[in-house]
């Protein structure tokens, strides 16, 4: 009971103590309040009487305490004074000198010095030295000498020395008197030496204010003691009286005993202090359970654990014996010492449910699981195998899905034929090497009756809880349904999976040997996992097509092959983004004068709108290029179409934008180019750019730079700001490697660090351009590239001064003959006099057209490319210059014009013509192929359709 009586002081949320404390409100203290003196004095309370009856005590004993040193001072004085006054004699009596000095002639002036000296020393009030007639000899008042002293000296006279105690004139006195002996032994005198109790007793008092302060001290401090342990017992007991507490304890053992939960009391040690009736029956406890550690009363690991630990718990499931217990903790602090209170009701009855329930959490669990698991790409198969995979983890032994074969295609299923159950396997998991299904890429079509052809036809469930006694399952294949069963294989449950009302295929669950059968109960589940699922597997089909045919698309519009040229030795790659469709493009294009453009941008966004504005961009820039524009008036232009583009999504209907953003999520706000044109007869470089990275130039000795280049505004964003344009000369073997932002920016690379890499990646021997493209890839390339990539990388080229030839031409017509004698000549020194006819006629007819024409200064240039190993045996290109801007046209001559027709032959034996803008003028060219060794005969064309033609300058 103490221990009861213990623990319900430090429990403040005893009921029975706060319904008392309710009625009783003064005896409540505001926590962290102090303590009142008057609550400690007050009668009506234990601690208040415990109080007080420890403090009387203390008082009586620190009284009589005192009395007993006051009084034992008392017989210490009269014990001093006794053995004082009779040392004192003896000591005189004794002395060497007295009996001679009594035997003297004089013996009062002998001894007189002597007792007077005694006196001071010892501190007794007079030294007596008398005969046996009582007249006094010697004395240490000398008034007092000759006189008669009266008193009880019979015994001294004797020879007993005695000491007496009497009242004198001064008060209460000592006297003790001792013989003087002679040496035969006879008493000849007696000294006496006479004390008051007075001078002995202000020692006495001195020590009494001693006394009395050390009585008042330990008072204090007993009083002090009793307030501290009153005021301790007034915390455990609250304030309570002694009736009070015997009704308190009467009452908390009833409720203890009386309810019908088991009810602990753990320490903060471990140890159980406390278990009601219940908690014993409940846990079955031996009778001395009581202050041993719990870990020690044969309870189940898991809830010793709890009960020894500081942990609180609510409702928590544990087993005891055959019993399950829902159990409470909460711990005692701060309201009392380091402990906790456990309460347990018995739940066995709760057990059937409590499994259910579990199942239904743990299939709640596997849900949410599947819901994490299951859709993590776009892709048809991998969302099979996670389904198979999350359904094996928690429900089935093993689980196969089937497909439709236009969902693996991302087309719709309703084109499939009514009724058509052509299914292939996608998934399978849950099987070991020895594979008696069907397995992954296999077509199945299974016969009517069979499970899965129901599920899929009828689109519910169908449960076959014995697969031995399914005729329908083991017709479709006799053999393979007895090595299933061999296997172990007894349950299975077929699902169809449905999403937006069509079926797509179906996922059948089985289950093996050692596995309870599929119930009713399970199909709920497996028709929820499967419809989750589907709406994955439906989503990544969807996204299957459109990226399909958005790649289509793409791939349409991005060159096919690189355009036969001279000057450079190309390579590329492309790769597009895992997700979704990027607007990044590449051109190569073959100018005139052996000049080759390199073009490479990346259109913001992505999807078919970024695509087909992709194709819009390459074609303009192909157009814009056709008419040999410089690079920074090409980019100007093109920054306007952009600009144009944006302009029409926003105006466009608000229907038309409704279908833009459902497909793309946004309209096209811009674009980055970069536009380079390289030059083999004098290996410059212009580049402008419009918010793209920078190219790289490669030396043929390996060491890589990055050229700063005047960067413009991407695109659409340039507000008509002029573009700048950045000339380089390049050496020969250099290698030109233009690139998109995917090559270097990366969600976990910034491009600082990308084009570090890249720096290292170019960096080293002299490669071919096709072997620089596959090492750039596989050194940046990440795992799934989050958009698109575009690489050019050109080898350069120089023509030789072999290879060209430059004549100045005065503005005079007598000066067309030597130019064309000259030509004649220096294609004779290449080798090319087959087509020496065909290049004088037309060189004749451009020089003519120039000097009738143009202004000066005016040149004439021709160039001849070599074949590079490829189809293309060369190319001869003439090019006339001068210095007026205006160009010459063909138009139909008049039947009475006497000439006008040279423009048109130019147009016939050449392959391309045309005329492109300079700093100082034009320049006219015409290309002829060295494929043919014959020259074309010009028989046959007829006077009729030379008429047709004329060229004027405008």
């Amino acid at each position: 009971m103490s221990g009861v009586s213990g623990q319900s002081g430090q429990d403040a949320s005893d009921p029975s103590d706060a319904s008392r404390r309710a009625r009783r409100p003064g005896r409540r203290r505001r926590v962290g309040a102090p303590w009142r003196s008057g609550s400690l004095l007050s009668l009506r309370s234990l601690a208040g009487q415990v109080f007080l009856l420890q403090l009387a005590v203390a008082m009586l004993l620190v009284a009589a305490a005192l009395v007993a040193l006051v009084v034992q001072a008392q017989r210490d004085v009269m014990s001093d004074a006794r053995n004082r006054t009779l040392t004192v004699a003896q000591t005189f009596a004794n002395a060497p000198g007295t009996v001679a000095a009594l035997e003297s002639t004089d013996p009062t002036a002998a001894l007189e010095p002597h007792a007077e000296a005694a006196k001071r020393t010892t501190g007794v009030d007079a030294v007596i030295v008398y005969g046996l007639d009582g007249i006094t000899i010697a004395h240490s008042d000398p008034r007092q000498v000759g006189r008669r002293v009266i008193g009880p000296y019979a015994a001294a006279a004797t020879g007993r020395p005695f000491t007496s105690t009497f009242q004198g004139a001064l008060g209460l006195s000592v006297i003790s008197a001792v013989p003087v002996r002679n040496p035969g032994g006879s008493v000849i005198a007696i000294v006496s030496v006479p004390v008051t109790v007075e001078r002995v007793q202000h020692k006495v008092n001195q020590q009494l204010p001693v006394l009395v302060v050390g009585a008042g001290a330990a008072l204090v401090v007993a009083a002090v003691g009793s307030a501290l342990v009153s005021r301790r017992l007034r915390r455990q007991t609250h304030g309570l009286g002694p009736t009070e507490m015997t009704r308190m304890y009467e009452h908390h053992d009833a409720v203890l005993h009386a309810v019908r939960e088991g009810v602990l009391i753990v320490g903060g040690d471990g140890r159980l202090l406390l278990a009601n009736d219940e908690a014993r029956r409940l846990l079955a406890l031996p009778a001395d359970a009581e202050r041993r550690p719990v870990t020690e009363l044969g309870l189940d690991e898991d809830l010793a654990g709890l009960l020894a630990s500081d942990r609180p718990a609510t409702d928590e499931v544990y087993l005891a014996a055959d019993r399950l217990l829902a159990v409470s903790k909460r711990l005692t602090a701060p309201h009392g010492p380091g402990g906790s209170v456990v309460t347990l009701r018995d739940t066995t009855e709760l057990r059937a449910l409590t499994g259910r329930a579990e199942v239904a959490r743990e299939r709640l669990q596997s849900l949410y699981d599947a819901g994490m698991r299951i859709g993590t790409t776009l892709d048809v198969t991998r969302t099979a195998e996670e389904l198979a995979a999350v359904a094996v983890t928690r429900f089935a032994d093993i689980a196969t899905v089937d497909l439709l074969d236009p969902v693996l295609r991302g087309e719709e299923t309703s084109a499939a034929p009514a009724g058509s159950t052509e299914l292939r396997r996608c998934a399978v998991a849950g099987l070991d090497a020895d594979r008696p299904l069907h397995p992954v890429g296999e077509l199945m079509r299974p016969v009517p009756a069979h499970p899965v052809s129901v599920a899929m036809t009828e689109g519910r469930p169908v449960l076959v809880a014995d697969l031995s006694t399914s005729d329908a399952w083991q017709v479709q294949h006799p053999e393979g349904a007895r090595r299933i069963l061999a296997h172990g294989i007894l349950s299975m449950l077929a699902v169809p999976l449905r999403a937006r009302g069509v079926v797509l295929g179906v996922v059948v669950y089985w289950r093996a040997r050692g596995s309870p059968p599929f119930e009713d109960e399970d199909v709920p589940f497996a028709e929820e996992l499967a419809a989750r699922a589907a709406v994955c597997i439906d989503n990544a089909r969807r996204y299957t097509r459109e990226h399909s045919m958005a790649v289509a698309l793409q791939h349409s519009l991005l060159p096919r092959a690189l355009p036969r040229q001279s000057a450079l030795d190309v390579a590329y790659r492309y790769l597009p983004a895992q997700s979704g469709v990027g607007g990044d493009w590449f051109d190569v294009i073959p100018l005139s004068g052996t000049r080759v453009a390199l073009v490479v941008g990346d259109v913001v966004g992505h999807g078919l709108h970024a695509a087909a504005t992709m194709g819009r961009l390459r074609t303009a820039v192909h157009n814009f290029a056709g008419l040999d524009m410089p690079v920074e008036e090409l980019l100007g232009r093109l920054d306007e179409l952009v600009a144009q583009i944006d302009a029409e999504e926003v105006s466009a209907p608000e229907h038309e934008q409704g279908v833009i953003a459902e497909q793309e999520q946004g309209v096209i706000s811009g674009a980055t180019c970069q536009y380079a044109v390289y030059d083999p007869t004098s290996g410059r470089l212009a580049v402008a750019s419009a918010g793209h990275p920078g190219p790289a130039v490669v030396r043929p000795d390996g060491t890589v730079e990055f050229p700063r280049l005047s960067v413009s505004p991407p695109l659409g964003l340039g507000a008509g700001l002029p573009v700048e344009t950045t000339e380089l000369t390049v050496p020969e073997n250099a290698r030109l490697v233009l690139y998109t932002d995917g090559l270097i920016e990366d969600r976990t690379r910034d491009p600082d660090v990308g084009t570090a890499a890249l720096r290292d990646a170019l960096t080293g021997p002299e490669r071919t351009p096709e072997a620089t493209c596959t090492a750039v890839m596989e050194a940046m390339l990440s795992d799934r590239p989050r958009d698109d990539i575009a690489l050019l990388v050109a080898r350069t080229r120089r023509l030789g001064p072999d290879q060209v030839a430059e004549w100045e031409v005065p503005r005079d017509p007598a000066a067309v003959a030597p130019v064309r004698t000259a030509c004649a000549r220096r294609l004779a020194e290449w080798g090319l006099e087959q087509v020496a006819f065909t290049a004088e006629l037309i060189l004749s007819e451009l020089i003519t057209n120039a000097v009738r024409y143009g202004a000066e200064p005016i040149s004439v240039r021709l160039l001849r490319t070599e074949p590079d190993g490829g189809p293309d045996a060369g190319t001869l290109i003439f090019e006339v210059a001068d210095g007026s801007s205006t160009s010459p046209r063909l138009r139909r001559a008049k039947v009475t014009d006497e000439g006008g027709r040279g423009l048109f032959l130019v147009a016939r034996f050449a392959e391309r013509w045309g005329t492109r803008y300079t700093a100082t003028g034009k320049v006219i060219w015409a290309e002829r192929s060295l494929e043919h060794d014959a020259t074309p005969e010009a028989e046959g064309l007829g006077d009729p359709l030379l008429d047709q033609w004329d060229d004027i300058a405008l």
